[in-house]
């Protein structure tokens, strides 16, 4: 029986006094890819914002590695294995590629710092070559691994990634996800927001469509993107 890393149960989230998730419930099992997709503002950046802790949940709960998280500050989760690399690949731009890696694991120990970069470096040779470069300089597609490998540095359990290709051209958009199939396979266990439905549900195991800030469908990857009205609204099709 797999593992359950994360449940989200009954989350109702609000800006100010607009409803903007209503009853979300879903759950994400050790080892998994679990993507989240639906329009623009289907709720589903809110989502992630609130497991991280940076909203809150009116109601229900968030369990995460056995831990009642609802109340966590982001900080305690970030601290306990639990990454969300925001949308619009949120890097420090006055400091160095190097100097975001590290602010990257100030959860972990100083001992631990050369392991991680090289895992890093490994995952991402660019960010190697860039290590001195401020971080403000760089492509999109450098920011968005750079985004993608501090989050990594604080070696995560689960690694959350909120359109990690917006903004990118398609051969840049390949290699994101290229990188996050390497991250699933050396075992982060991944939660991915993403507009291009198609390509995210061609490397996940499992999907949920959002919409209006409700789970409207739930199902696996390869049924979700055969099914006609997701085909229709989401895949083009």
């Amino acid at each position: 029986m797999a593992n359950e890393l994360l449940l989200v149960n009954n989350i109702n989230s609000y800006y100010n006094t607009i409803h903007a998730l209503y009853d979300v419930s879903f759950h994400v099992d050790e080892g998994e890819i679990v993507t989240l997709i639906g329009a623009n503002g289907a709720g589903k950046s809110t989502t992630l914002k609130t497991i991280s802790g940076l909203m809150r949940t009116q109601t229900g709960g968030i369990i995460f590695d056995g831990k009642d998280i609802t109340k966590y500050p982001a900080y305690k989760i970030a601290e306990i294995g639990l990454a969300h690399v925001p949308e619009g690949r949120r890097v420090f731009s006055h400091l160095t590629v190097l100097e975001n890696l590290e602010m990257g694991a100030y959860t972990q120990p100083k001992s631990e710092l050369s392991n991680a970069l090289e895992k890093v470096y490994f995952l991402f040779p660019r960010l190697k070559e860039r290590m001195k470069q401020v971080a403000g300089t760089l492509s999109g597609g450098e920011q968005q691994m750079l985004a993608m490998g501090r989050a990594l540095m604080s070696k995560p359990k689960l690694m959350m990634l909120d359109e990690p290709s917006m903004g990118l051209s398609p051969i840049l958009v390949q290699e994101v996800f290229d990188i996050i199939k390497d991250l699933h396979n050396e075992g982060t266990t991944i939660l991915l927001v993403e507009q291009n439905a198609q390509m995210a549900l061609s490397i996940a195991d499992r999907g949920y469509v959002l919409e209006s800030g409700k789970i409207v469908i739930e199902d696996s990857a390869d049924r979700l993107a055969n099914n006609n009205l997701v085909k229709k609204a989401y895949l083009g099709g």
